[in-house]
């Protein structure tokens, strides 16, 4: 059966009130997916899931160094991702704070380990961005993303 992981780094909380909406709506949809801490994700966890989102706040225009050492980690299992469906979300302070290059360079992790990307056609096109707290269009759009990834996962995964 398919699986999901949302995993995410949060210092105030805003990303992980993102991870938590994603994720339950991904469960929602069917799809059994965890909702994790970087700090409580290992290597194997990514392996064993069809679905994984990783969520950063934007440090000057980056992923978190949490999510990016974890990343720096995965490089003895290269290749052992290729095929699972990935995304990303971001938050920062400010609007043009970097939410979109943070989330491009954890996009662009995920495709050197051959994963899938879904973009999205309506609103957050590369995945879902929030400026401070998350408001109800970032719930929404954060809960769009865990819809369509679960519905993409379970095509492909069963």
């Amino acid at each position: 059966m398919a699986s999901g992981l949302v995993l995410f780094y949060s210092r105030s909380g805003n990303t992980k009130t993102m991870a938590k909406a994603i994720a339950d709506a991904m469960n929602e949809t069917g799809l059994s997916t965890a909702c994790k801490s970087v700090s409580e994700v290992r290597i194997e966890d990514l392996l064993k899931a069809d679905a994984i989102l990783v969520g950063s706040p934007t440090y000057y225009g980056r992923a978190a160094a949490p999510i990016a050492q974890l990343f720096d980690e995965t490089v003895s299992k290269h290749g052992k991702l290729d095929g699972k469906i990935g995304g990303a979300f971001s938050s920062s302070a400010n609007i043009g704070g970097g939410n979109e290059t943070t989330i491009c360079e954890i996009n662009n992790m995920l495709l050197i380990h051959g994963m899938i990307i879904q973009g999205d056609p309506q609103g957050d096109h590369y995945g879902p961005v929030s400026i401070g707290k998350p408001d109800q269009r970032v719930l929404e759009q954060c809960a769009r993303r865990g819809q369509r990834i679960a519905a993409l996962t379970k095509r492909l995964f069963g």
